[in-house]
């Protein structure tokens, strides 16, 4: 019990211990963070103290030559001893209150007081460097425009090299072109003077317009030769060309009024004389891209002449093409529309296909009334063949589309007929066929003609009378004509059957029960089955007879029945 309390204790002790050292270590620690940053702040606020403010100053004492300058140099002195002596010392009380409040350990007002001396740094830091660019560009700027000077001196003498090697390319230019290089080099002059007397308010002027004049110098040499070119001889050309080609082509009976080329020609010599105006005050602006223009839409026109020379071909070509076709479809659809009347009589035609005959009729009156107005856009000469091209193109496809509907009707009609054609064929074929089965029954003494003979037969001269009466009928419906048919062809084909069958057993029952009747003498119980078949074949069940008479000759001879069976399918 007492070791248990002893170690407690310990433990208790050790506890402490190890807290206070914590507590100790944190406080440190969090001292020494505070300290640190006040010791960046002072680093900070030193830098600024140290600007080289001073430096740049003392650089341009020696340059001071005018009122101007030496009324800058004393506001910057003045800026500056305001900065240190003012702002600065503002920055130091801050720094020396925030170290205070570091070594009390009121770290709650350290970070307020922290944040407001950074923002102050920042301030002066920002005043500082702005006053030392604005004294830097004094200071650097004989060395700054300098080298920029040096640059635009050797492009003019680029440009000059080029206008001089190249005189003749500029024509009626050359004279205002002097004058511009002579202006430049004066303000190459009024630079060297400026610079001279130390006026670096004005350089950046001069510099600007150096800047300005070369670079519009530049363009000069460069696009005017193009510009003249262009204008002077490449578009004239053009135009007389065009011109040229459109008046052939007019000639040729070709309508190219919706060009409007006339008009055109005439507005592009105005441009083109705007343009030589610009140029001669060295104004490009805008000149090329109008000249690029101009020999564009020449250009097109050329396109637009082979178009209409290839259009005119395609649209005679095809516009005699359609012009057959519609001929043939008018005669057509005249035809159907004469012997409408007749056809209603003879078939029963149901509304669609009237309905379709009349459509069609509307559409080609339209396709007619429009391709009459086609021709006469082209007699006159209003419209030009491209778009001649188009409409026939149009009408092509209309008119197709409108065959397409009437061939349905037409195909309609025609299997009507085909119908009844194919019903009057098959109507003597069904004929044949019942005249066969007549025969069939007739070639063979049979000892009786069974009902169901007489019943098809009745039933199948019925369905044939059916047939005739449907074929003399005005107008004929097909379906009904075609059901008649059909009902008569299945009923002859079954009585045909019927015959062939019944013929058939009787011939076989007969020749078996000749062959079998050897068999009677010596056999009571054939005799007896033979008898039985007999009493069958006369009422005239022969199908029976035959099976009996197969049964009994089995049980003499199963080769003989073999054989008898064989011969039944070969009939």
């Amino acid at each position: 019990m007492t070791n248990k309390l002893f170690l407690m204790v310990v433990v208790v002790i050790m506890t402490i211990i190890i807290l206070v050292v914590f507590l100790n270590m944190f406080r440190a620690h969090r001292k020494k963070f505070y300290k640190d940053k006040v010791k960046e702040l002072e680093v900070q606020r030193n830098m600024i103290a140290s600007t080289p403010v001073l430096i740049e100053l003392a650089k341009i004492e020696p340059v001071i030559k005018n009122e101007k300058m030496e009324e800058k140099y004393n506001k910057w002195q003045d800026r500056f001893s305001y900065i240190k002596d003012n702002r600065l010392n503002i920055i130091n009380d801050m720094l020396i209150d925030l170290d205070f409040f570091v070594e009390k350990r009121d770290y709650k007002s350290c970070g307020y007081r922290i944040a407001k001396v950074e923002i102050e740094i920042y301030k002066v830091k920002e005043a500082a460097e702005h006053l030392l660019e604005e004294i830097r560009d004094v200071t650097l700027s004989e060395e700054k425009y300098r080298t920029i000077v040096t640059k635009l001196k050797s492009k003019y003498r680029g440009l000059n090299k080029e206008f001089q090697d190249h005189k003749q390319l500029y024509e009626s230019m050359q004279e205002e072109i002097e004058l511009q290089l002579e202006n430049i080099e004066r303000r190459f002059l009024d630079f060297e003077k400026v610079m001279e007397s130390n006026e670096y308010s004005e350089v950046v002027h001069i510099v600007k317009a150096l800047d300005t004049m070369i670079e519009h110098m530049d363009i000069i040499i460069s696009e005017a030769p193009d510009v003249l070119l262009m204008a002077n001889q490449v578009i004239p050309n053009r135009m007389a060309e065009i011109e040229r080609t459109y008046k052939e082509m007019v000639e040729k009976g070709f309508p190219l009024e919706y060009l409007n080329l006339e008009y055109n020609l005439e507005e592009s010599r105005k441009t083109i004389e705007k343009i030589l105006d610009k140029v001669k005050v060295l104004d490009l602006e805008g000149c090329m891209f109008d000249l690029r223009t101009m020999l564009e839409y020449y250009d097109s026109l050329f396109i637009d002449f082979e178009k209409e020379r290839l259009s005119r071909k395609a649209y005679e070509e095809e516009k005699d093409d359609f012009s057959k076709k519609l001929d043939r479809t008018n005669q057509l659809v005249k035809d159907i529309y004469d012997q409408l009347d007749d056809i209603k009589n003879m078939y029963d035609l149901n509304d669609k296909d009237i309905e379709i005959i009349d459509e069609v009729n509307k559409i080609l009156v339209v396709i007619n009334d429009d391709y009459n107005k086609m021709k006469a856009k082209e007699e006159s000469h209003a419209t030009p063949f491209s778009a001649l091209n188009e409409e026939i193109d149009s009408l092509t496809t209309r008119l197709k589309d409108m065959e397409e509907d009437f061939d349905k009707a037409l195909k309609s009609l025609g299997n009507m007929y085909d119908d009844e054609v194919r019903a009057r064929e098959q109507l003597d074929e069904i004929q044949d066929l019942l005249k066969q089965c007549k025969k069939k029954i007739h070639s063979y003494k049979l000892p009786v003609i069974t009902d169901n003979y007489f019943v098809q037969l009745a039933e199948a001269n019925d369905a044939i009378e059916d047939v005739v009466n449907e074929l003399e009928l005005k107008p004929i419906v097909i379906k009904t004509l075609n059901t008649r048919v059909d009902t008569a062809r299945d009923l002859v084909l079954k009585l045909l059957d019927t015959t062939n069958e019944m013929v058939k057993m009787a011939k076989l029952s007969e020749m078996a029960l000749v062959f079998a009747n050897r068999y009677r003498i010596n056999r009571e119980d054939i005799s007896k089955r033979l008898e039985d078949a007999e009493d069958k074949f006369f009422k005239g069940d022969y199908r029976t007879a035959y099976d009996i008479i197969m049964q009994t000759i089995a049980l003499v001879n199963e080769n003989i029945k073999t054989k008898f069976e064989e011969l039944a399918n070969e009939q």
